[in-house]
């Protein structure tokens, strides 16, 4: 399989109250070049999560949620890469 050929994951993302407000998937799309499909969401004042699947190539991917991680976003796998 190639390192190049684009993969999706789908993830569950929780934010904590002071990256609520924040625009970090935009930032997450623009820096990493991966795009993220929101499939469900909740967010209140407080805190919040979305289920996505994220979409690029397997080592953008792996930048992109080690940087949420370092942001302090939790980042939940969940289910298997889809190949796409």
């Amino acid at each position: 399989m190639s390192e190049m050929a684009p993969v999706a994951v789908r993830l569950r993302l929780v934010f904590p109250e002071e990256l609520v407000r924040e625009p970090v998937l935009a930032r997450l799309s623009r820096r990493f070049d991966v795009e993220p499909n929101i499939r469900r969401a909740a967010v209140d004042a407080d805190s919040g999560w979305i289920v996505c699947e994220l979409t690029g190539e397997r080592a953008a991917i792996e930048q992109a949620t080690a940087w949420l991680e370092s942001t302090g976003v939790r980042v939940e796998l969940l289910g298997d890469v889809v190949e796409s």
